[in-house]
């Protein structure tokens, strides 16, 4: 009797064990489908090898699957970070006061055109000799936004309420004897990644159009201190990609047949068409460059971690850098000297000062051109080198110069990739990607899925060579006050935007058609104060910076 009892249990007991493994197995994934994938990033493992990771790879979808379920808000940073200072580089100190140029008994213009395209220091000298009132300027430039947005499309959000209630107050302040500085009363405008209570922050994408976060980007509070103007929510390509947002493509001021490039789209444009004073764009690998440029203005990309980006959307932790779009270097210069500095939620950031020396000449500096970029035989060649020569002229040393070559720098894009397929993973997994009006290739809702695919280990792999890039890159630098390029050539623009550097792109003539063209200026880190310095005595030669697109000025 007892014989036959444990004789039953001993079948059921392996009836059990089977089934249990027999739903462990068809839990695991089938081999062919681990080959296929291994085959997609290109991992010749053996079958042997591919049999034993069947049951690491059935834990690990169980582990995303759990980490599926936490919603992820795209402010979140990781706790993994990017800092472009190598061991024993010294960050500068700016112990000088600032020197901004002087514009004693500037006269106002007699019309209203010529005073949208004014320069901040020229507005400022308006504003603190009572010529015009804040309020008064910010009519203006409310009016332009008014009648033009239609035709450039570089408008999400006209701010008028906020900004005559910011205006009212910077007159009331400078009446009483209180200003702040260069910027008080001076209208700009942002671009639409950044957050400000009580006005939608629409990412220039459709699945957010109706998006409010009630926080003011950090970068916003710095300049509402300064005293200056929000008039405009200005346009951002989807995503910060390219000029296409949601509500069509932004145009190119210059010529209404092209978009002004992006990501800083409506930014570059509303300057560009005397909309704005200035305004605030990102780069992350080229959205103020190229829209700058585009556009005919003044763009500059600033170190990494040069300017917080709290409340500004994150597209990649380790890349995203914020900016001002101006008419030109000093512009650039004012508004970098109010919104540097520490930013307490934004773990990049550092408390690294800044200041402004008017120059002279260039003699005394050093400068790098890049040889083999300007050997292309490009479009741009003669302007490029005509403003390398211009360059000379004003009493620079300059040498030719290689940046690090050793690298595979375009193949490290997928930093980016996989960077910003995290920011948007929820949009992804909700099919919301959608909604986006771009749907190719090479567009963000497919690149997003295909970065699914990059693998982890490549990821580190990718940071772990970056950092050599910064190490030799900043032994080139380390050389040069500066390093002087055309704009696009060779793959400088990627390389600088992996190391953090900091560019000033400036315009420098134009193609046989009349549209804007442009030439970058490369400084060491936290060096922008170099860069603006010799841009301003650039520009203040040719100037290319004063010249209007004809059909918003008179």
């Amino acid at each position: 009797m007892i014989r036959n009892v444990i004789f039953i249990l001993l079948i059921v007991f392996g009836a059990s064990v089977q089934t249990f493994a027999q739903r462990e197995n068809s839990a695991l994934p089938d081999t062919a489908s681990i080959r296929k994938s291994l085959d997609l990033i290109g991992l010749p493992f053996t079958p042997a090898e591919i049999l034993q990771m069947q049951r690491g790879i059935a834990d690990q979808k169980r582990s995303y699957e759990t980490l599926r379920k936490t919603d992820i808000p795209n402010q979140w940073i990781p706790s993994i970070g990017f800092n472009p200072i190598p061991a024993g580089y010294k960050v500068p100190g700016f112990a000088k006061k600032s020197d901004w140029p002087k514009f004693d008994n500037f006269q106002k213009p007699d019309h209203e055109d010529d005073i949208a395209f004014l320069t901040v220091p020229e507005l400022a000298q308006l504003i603190a000799t009572k010529k015009i009132t804040s309020t008064e300027l910010t009519k203006l430039y409310l009016k332009r936004l008014k009648q033009y947005r239609d035709t450039l499309l570089c408008v999400v959000t006209i701010t008028e309420e906020l900004a005559l209630r910011q205006a009212a107050e910077a007159d009331k302040e400078i009446a009483a004897g209180k200003y702040r500085g260069l910027l008080h009363g001076i209208p700009y405008g942002v671009k639409d990644l950044m957050s400000v209570p009580g006005y939608p922050t629409t990412w220039g994408a459709a699945p957010y159009k109706d998006q409010r976060i009630e926080e003011t980007a950090n970068v916003v509070a710095k300049l509402t201190e300064a005293g200056a103007v929000l008039v405009a929510k200005l346009t951002s390509g989807a995503l910060a990609m390219g000029d296409v947002w949601f509500g069509g493509t932004t145009r190119n001021p210059w010529n209404l047949k092209r978009g002004s490039s992006g990501s800083s789209a409506g930014p570059s444009s509303a300057t560009a068409a005397g909309l704005v004073a200035f305004a605030i764009g990102t780069e992350t690998l080229g959205s103020i460059v190229s829209p700058s440029t585009r556009c005919g203005v003044t763009g500059l990309r600033t170190t990494f971690g040069r300017v917080g980006r709290t409340g500004t959307m994150a597209l990649s932790w380790s890349m995203d850098k914020i900016g001002p779009i101006c008419r030109n270097a000093v512009d650039c210069a004012i508004v970098l000297n109010a919104i540097c500095g520490l930013d307490p939620q934004d773990p990049a950031t550092t408390n690294t000062g800044f200041s402004y020396q008017s120059l002279k000449s260039l003699k005394g500096l050093k400068i790098g051109y890049l040889k083999n970029n300007f050997d292309q035989n490009s479009p741009n060649k003669k302007a490029d080198s005509l403003a390398l020569e211009v360059f000379r002229e004003l009493g620079a040393a300059i040498v030719p110069v290689t940046l690090p070559d050793q690298y595979p720098v375009q193949a490290m894009r997928i930093i980016l990739s996989a960077e910003a397929a995290a920011a948007f993973d929820g949009l992804t997994l909700s099919n919301r990607d959608s909604l986006l009006n771009a749907q190719e290739a090479f567009d963000w809702p497919n690149t997003f899925r295909t970065a699914r695919l990059i693998p982890a280990v490549e990821y580190i792999q990718a940071n772990r060579i970056r950092e050599q890039l910064v190490i030799e890159t900043n032994r080139v630098m380390q050389d040069f006050d500066l390093i002087i390029t055309p704009t696009f050539a060779g793959n400088q623009l990627t390389l600088t935007n992996l190391t953090g550097h900091p560019c000033l792109v400036i315009p420098d003539g134009f193609d046989k058609d009349g549209n804007p063209l442009s030439i970058s200026l490369i400084g060491n880190l936290y060096r922008e104060d170099v860069l603006c310095e010799a841009g301003s005595l650039y520009q203040d030669k040719t100037g290319f910076f004063r010249k209007k697109p004809s059909l918003f000025s008179r």
